[in-house]
């Protein structure tokens, strides 16, 4: 049963009670006095939800812990589970008859091996022909492309000096391709000069003949040659 307050006037009449009926009758105490100091300091409410951030806190951190161990047995769980420990110890047990098995047939296996293997098919069930038959067409094509594989293989470590000379020869290239285009634009420039001294030769040629029929004679031009400059003189 919860204890009488003191300050309740209500309550039972004890020397507190009376003290303050009697100050409220007097009125230096009111009813909303008393009710503010029924309520809760407000000190005491930041206590309480302190308490419930660390329980919090605490809760969280501990939940933290569980994840970081179960992160742990997921990382060795192949070495300490005792699923994976089955798993090995029977793969083990697998491999240990195997090597039993062969240790007993060991004088015929030799035999076997002795013998030559020329004309002999290995057994292949139906179903597995059609992968068989895909398998040697990747053999085959493996085969093929086995020797360039391996020139790949072996030019891995001279990657480096293979593009320095690859470097080497674009630059030789470029300098080639600059002197290819001067080259056609000098092979323009004198097809140009050529066309317009073809264009003049029949020019020139009716002038001399014009003046060869008029007894004029004039001084040679510079692209005349001295040959027909002689000739004509001697005519």
């Amino acid at each position: 049963m919860a204890a009488a307050n003191p300050w309740d006037p209500a309550s039972a009449p004890n020397g507190a009670g009376l003290v303050l009926g009697h100050l409220i009758a007097s009125g230096m105490v009111n009813q909303e006095m008393l009710n503010m100091s029924k309520k809760t300091a407000s000190c005491f409410v930041n206590f309480t939800r302190l308490r419930q951030i660390t329980d919090i806190e605490a809760e969280i951190y501990q939940k933290n812990l569980e994840i970081e161990l179960l992160k742990l047995e997921k990382d060795t769980a192949d070495v300490v589970h005792p699923f994976f420990l089955a798993q090995k110890c029977h793969t083990l047990q697998s491999m240990n008859n195997h090597l039993e098995a062969v240790l007993k047939e060991k004088r015929s296996l030799r035999q076997r091996l002795l013998k030559p293997m020329c004309q002999e098919n290995l057994p292949i069930e139906a179903v597995y022909h059609r992968y068989m038959v895909h398998l040697l067409e990747l053999a085959v094509t493996f085969i093929e492309r086995l020797e360039t594989h391996l020139e790949t293989i072996r030019s891995i470590p001279h990657l480096a000096a293979n593009l320095k000379k690859m470097n080497q020869a674009l630059a030789k290239m470029d300098i080639l391709v600059t002197e290819t285009e001067e080259l056609a634009e000098n092979i323009l420039k004198w097809r140009k000069q050529q066309n317009e001294v073809s264009s003049c030769i029949p020019k020139i040629l009716a002038e001399e003949s014009y003046l060869y029929k008029h007894d004029i004679t004039m001084p040679p031009l510079p692209f005349t040659s001295k040959v027909h400059v002689q000739t004509t003189n001697a005519k």
